[in-house]
């Protein structure tokens, strides 16, 4: 995405972030509204899921009631079967007719409530497959209603096939104006599936489905709400989230343009104190090398003069003492002097107690990049870190280190940038053992034979403007922190090696 990015001139690439940003936007809304709206289909579907369950709970003990009125003498009285039947109709509109079916014959058949269709047959075939529970059976009209079925009484001696006419569109009735939406719609079905309300395969799937909680009735209560482009993105909420991304958009660019001065000054300002203490480090330590060399070259034939001087003094004792005895102990006088500065000089330039911490050397190769970055850009390099994903923790001095892979890499681009071909520099570090490794490689022409023994001597190198310390010193300060700077291996160009040990807390925590 960022490589694409790159390609795009910079106002198509802000505004296709800017619509990108707005997709996702409007796409969280409209899985909010889509939510929000299932959620209410959810809670009304729940809602009328109870009244129905409530309602058809109710017809048990009707026809519980009906069939022992029945029982107790219908050929006798059957005003009183009709009385009680239509004081259950009265007061359940949901009941819209009540049948008594005598299983042998026609006579003393009592039928209140609605006449549409003749149930008689109906409702003996539905006595005769009872088992003992009620059965259920679509009402035979247009009507959406069904027929609750029992046999009274209710064994294998019934003489009676009882049943309720029930009303479906009367039984989902409620106080809620929910269902009154036409972009709300419910299905209700018997057991078997048979459709009582809703028609089959409606404008989509439904959304809520859950069976009555009644073990005689269990009709299944289906319910779906159909959602528009502004039902889901309604447009004053569009207006809205899309204002909010203009003027967030607006604000970041103001921030984020505050922020990039105040990180290229910080830049600017941490890059010029890492080359100001680096080129410091360098001069210094270049001079400790120049001078530690100067005195050990200086101190053989100063002790040489210094002896001689000696000799002829004593010499000189045997004859004229007053002239050459003043003349030698001025030479002497003045070797001692002379051999006293170096020996300052000398003890300057030693290795001392230095600023020894804990470091993470991908820290160091990272302040080293810092540094080099615009190098590697002028001549076309490409310059590649490989880091351990875990730390690598040595105990030295932090800028002496730094100066080690400065020298390393800044030799690298040096070396590239005089190749014809790819101009890469790798820097690879890795854990091995107790052991931090880190190897800075390159394409450049590679070392010459007859300066690899020499290679970290003082002044050998193998470029006409090159001083012959940066190697040197590099390998002294390795070698001060317990560690090896080395010629290793390499296919092409040079590959120079450190390996130094881990601090003893990391190395026990290992252990």
């Amino acid at each position: 995405m960022q490589h694409v990015r790159d390609l795009l001139p910079r106002p198509l690439a802000k505004g296709m972030a800017w619509l990108l940003l707005s997709g996702l936007a409007l796409a969280a809304l409209a899985s909010v509204e889509r939510s929000a709206r299932l959620g209410d289909l959810t809670a009304e579907s729940e809602r009328l899921h109870a009244v129905a369950s409530q309602r058809v709970d109710q017809h048990d003990a009707h026809l519980t009631a009906l069939s022992a009125i029945a029982v107790a003498g219908a050929e006798q009285r059957p005003d009183l079967f009709r009385e009680v039947a239509g004081a259950i109709m009265r007061f359940y509109p949901r009941i819209i007719g009540v049948s008594l079916v005598p299983l042998d014959g026609e006579d003393g058949v009592l039928e209140i409530g609605v006449r549409e269709a003749d149930l008689r047959e109906l409702i003996r075939a539905a006595a005769d497959r009872s088992t003992g529970a009620p059965v259920l059976v679509r009402y035979p009209s247009d009507r959406p209603a069904y027929l609750i079925v029992k046999r009274s009484p209710n064994s294998e001696a019934a003489r009676y096939g009882l049943a309720l006419v029930i009303d479906a569109a009367a039984l989902l009735d409620g106080d809620s104006d929910y269902w009154t939406r036409a972009e709300a719609t419910r299905w209700l079905a018997l057991p078997d599936g048979t459709t009582l309300i809703g028609v089959a395969g409606d404008f989509h799937a439904p959304q809520f489905t859950r069976a009555l909680s009644s073990g005689t009735q269990p009709l299944e209560l289906k319910t779906a709400i159909r959602m528009t482009v502004s039902d889901i993105l309604p447009p004053g909420r569009v207006a809205l989230v899309l204002a909010v991304i203009a003027f967030g958009a607006m604000a970041l660019r103001v921030i984020g343009r505050q922020r990039a001065k105040v990180r290229a000054a910080e830049a600017r300002a941490e890059l010029s104190g890492l080359e100001t203490r680096l080129s410091h480090a360098s001069r210094v330590n270049a001079l400790g090398e120049m001078a530690s060399g100067m005195a050990h070259e200086l101190t053989q034939p100063l002790t040489a003069i210094l002896a001689q001087a000696q000799a002829a003094r004593h010499l000189a004792a045997r004859g004229d003492t007053d002239r050459v005895a003043g003349i030698l102990d001025e030479v002497v006088g003045q070797t001692r002097r002379a051999g006293a500065i170096l020996e300052r000089l000398r003890t300057w330039t030693r290795p001392r107690e230095r600023n020894a911490e804990p470091i993470d050397l991908r820290d160091c190769i990272r302040v080293a990049e810092t540094l080099l970055a615009g190098q590697a850009r002028e001549i076309g390099a490409r310059l590649t870190l490989t880091l351990s994903p875990k730390p690598l923790t040595v105990e030295g001095d932090r800028v002496e280190l730094e100066q080690v892979l400065f020298n390393l890499i800044r030799n690298a681009l040096d070396a590239v940038a005089e190749s014809a071909g790819a101009r890469e520099v790798a820097v690879e570090a890795s854990l091995v053992g107790a052991m931090a490794v880190i190897d800075v490689s390159d394409t450049g022409p590679g070392i010459r034979p007859d300066v690899r023994d020499r290679l970290f001597t003082p002044f050998v190198t193998t470029r006409e403007s090159g001083t012959g310390l940066g190697l040197a010193l590099s390998h002294r300060l390795v070698e001060r922190t317990g560690g090896d700077l080395t010629l290793a291996e390499a296919r092409e160009g040079a590959r120079f090696r450190i390996t130094l040990p881990l601090a003893r807390t990391v190395r026990e925590a290992a252990e």
